[in-house]
């Protein structure tokens, strides 16, 4: 449950949404100008020369460009005066559009620039974070549960309106090809504690898991599998977690037919338990001032709050329902489930 700088990240994609309202702004103030100037122009012309639209039009498109329009023949004396106040507006015009249209191509070009800087900054910035290889429906909602848990991650993605999508929910993410070895050192991968392989192709995820093992051999690499029979290939190139979506959401609803009850306890944010129940891993801190202490005498510390289901071992063992006489050790880990804000409470006094 690492912190996440997600001020930053909602005030940088506030500052694009502005960008893009000043040049949808711009835009259309250089289009309105324009339209106003042709119309109220050929208008104009029809009325005091009873010219045909189609030489009004041409008359002022000459005036406003400033290229003369004699072959068209002289104008009257009402012509002129209204000729001196269209060049007038016209050509006002016409340098509030130019400059307008400068100004825009100027500042995309600095904004492009200077975001890819800052881009490139914050991604420097992360350690210990989770690469996630695919913003589609399974690398959306995988992200979606990272930033719920304020965890550090990245997302790679070669669909730059994922990309768009998934900086306008204040995640960080870059257009780029998760299977290159370049756009894997590029998003930190020898820093980096995991990764999540959800690209729809088993052959690019096998590619991305040797790829990214390859650069750095202690990653932690979570994939999903289409097929069943890619499993074992996955596992062997690395992937410490394998999921099958389909069998998983099979089981789900044979479960949700025999087990309902289960079903809904462990549907947190569709349950009478509510949204704010989650169960957590706390890590029990090698120099923590509650190492070698019991569960009870922890419980009591903390103020209950907490329901400890679990007890990982720092050999690996895995103790079910611990004893309240249960001696916790530095480096064990805490599978506990209650509201988040009294989980974070217990993370902070273990890792204290």
């Amino acid at each position: 449950m690492g912190k996440m700088p997600m001020r930053r990240k909602v005030r940088e994609s506030t500052v694009t949404a502005l960008h893009s309202r000043r040049l949808r702004y711009r835009v259309l103030l250089i289009v309105g100008l324009l339209s106003i100037t042709l119309v109220a122009g050929t208008i104009g012309f029809m009325i005091v020369e009873g010219d045909s639209a189609f030489d009004a039009f041409y008359r002022t498109v000459t005036t406003v460009t400033t290229t003369g329009h004699r072959e068209l023949g002289p104008l009257s004396r009402d012509g002129r005066i209204f000729n001196a106040f269209l060049i007038l507006f016209g050509v006002t015009s016409m340098f509030l559009a130019v400059g307008a249209m400068t100004q825009t191509i100027i500042e995309l070009e600095l904004q492009d620039r200077f975001g890819k800087s800052r881009m490139k900054r914050m991604i420097h910035s992360l350690h210990d974070h989770v690469i996630v290889c695919g913003f589609g429906r399974v690398g959306r909602h995988a992200s979606y549960e990272l930033q719920q848990a304020r965890a550090p991650f990245l997302i790679l993605d070669r669909d730059t309106a994922r990309v768009e999508r998934a900086t306008g929910m204040g995640m960080i993410a870059v257009a780029s090809d998760a299977t290159r070895d370049q756009s894997l050192r590029e998003a930190g991968v020898e820093r980096a504690r995991g990764l999540i392989a959800a690209l729809p192709s088993d052959a690019e995820n096998l590619f991305i898991i040797l790829s990214a093992k390859a650069l750095n051999p202690k990653l932690k690499v979570v994939t999903r599998v289409s097929e069943e029979e890619a499993e074992e290939k996955l596992r062997r190139a690395g992937a410490d977690t394998v999921l099958t979506p389909y069998a998983l959401a099979g089981n789900q609803m044979a479960n949700a037919l025999l087990r309902p009850h289960v079903v809904e306890f462990l549907d947190f944010e569709h349950s009478d338990l509510g949204p704010h129940v989650s169960i957590e891993q706390v890590r029990v801190a090698p120099r923590g001032q509650f190492g070698a202490r019991t569960l009870a005498e922890l419980m009591e510390a903390h103020h209950a709050g907490a329901i400890v289901l679990a007890v990982r071992r720092k050999d690996g063992e895995m103790v079910f329902n611990p004893p309240a006489e249960f001696a916790i050790a530095p480096g064990d880990y805490l599978i506990v489930m209650g509201e988040r804000d009294r989980l974070e409470e217990l993370e902070k006094m273990l890792t204290s």
